[in-house]
């Protein structure tokens, strides 16, 4: 009898693991089809973006800038190219990235005051964009192959059934201790993700505000971030977005940082 029970108990635990390990890939698919989804649209894309930052006060400020996605193989390497136009404080201001698929990012920001340019380093990652909720890998996104993720109960959020997926860093990671995200289960666009610190409190909440299909693509058109702790909140609003303009890997270079490719920056 003794023998029969452990036996069924050793089925079990068996059947356990394998139901985690299908698990598991089966959240990493879902994480990997939502980053597709969200950043990879299309083969490149010309964004016009104007940002608003809100302080605890209610107080508003206003940024706007030109965004280039130049996608160099479809889930693999990336560069992105930002470059802002106003207030006077950041005009003429410009970030770069080089995503690398199977290594690390490569980051430079262009100071026009001091005619700098800087790399940033990865411990900066997860720094304030120009000062809003969003960090400079919010930008451009983080890949899922860089945390463990497990499939929570689907659930509705705004009438669409969701995919719910926790995700933990693989390596110490500042950004997060965990992270709670959302899945469109039809277009895969992340509608909510909430970013959890080591103490298990969310200290940011980012949300799909508006989605609209532009070019046969399901597009967020305007996205917030809103920091908890401090009672602030960014919303990004893409007033224009174009895909498929056949971007040029020059433009991704340190003297494009100084000197826009000025067919796509007015």
């Amino acid at each position: 009898m003794k023998r029969l029970i452990t036996t069924a108990v050793l089925a079990l635990m068996a059947l356990a693991v394998t139901h985690a390990i299908a698990s598991a890939q089966d959240a990493t698919e879902v994480m990997k089809k939502s980053h597709m989804a969200y950043y990879y649209a299309a083969n490149d894309a010309v964004y016009e973006v104007t940002m608003h930052l809100f302080d605890k006060k209610g107080g508003e400020r206003t940024r706007e800038f030109t965004m280039l996605r130049l996608d160099k193989e479809d889930g693999g390497d990336q560069k992105y190219y930002t470059y802002f136009r106003q207030p006077s404080d950041v005009a003429r201001l410009s970030f770069m990235v080089h995503k690398n698929a199977t290594g690390n990012d490569q980051r430079w920001i262009y100071v026009p005051s001091v005619d700098l340019v800087k790399p940033i380093s990865a411990d900066d990652k997860n720094s304030s964009f120009v000062g809003s909720d969003f960090t400079y890998e919010d930008v451009s996104g983080r890949r899922w192959t860089e945390d463990n993720h497990k499939l929570l109960p689907e659930s509705q959020l705004d009438g669409k059934a969701v995919f719910v997926v926790e995700s933990t860093p693989l390596k110490p990671y500042k950004g997060f201790a965990k992270r709670i995200s959302y899945i469109d289960q039809t277009t895969h666009i992340p509608l909510k993700s909430e970013y959890f610190d080591d103490k298990g409190e969310v200290v940011r909440v980012e949300k799909a505000v508006k989605i609209e299909d532009i070019g046969g693509f399901p597009t967020v058109t305007s996205r917030s971030m809103e920091s908890l702790k401090k009672g602030s909140r960014t919303v990004v609003d893409f007033t224009g977005t174009k895909y498929n303009v056949g971007l040029k890997d020059d433009f991704f270079t340190e003297r494009y940082l100084k000197t826009p490719p000025r067919e796509y920056v007015k």
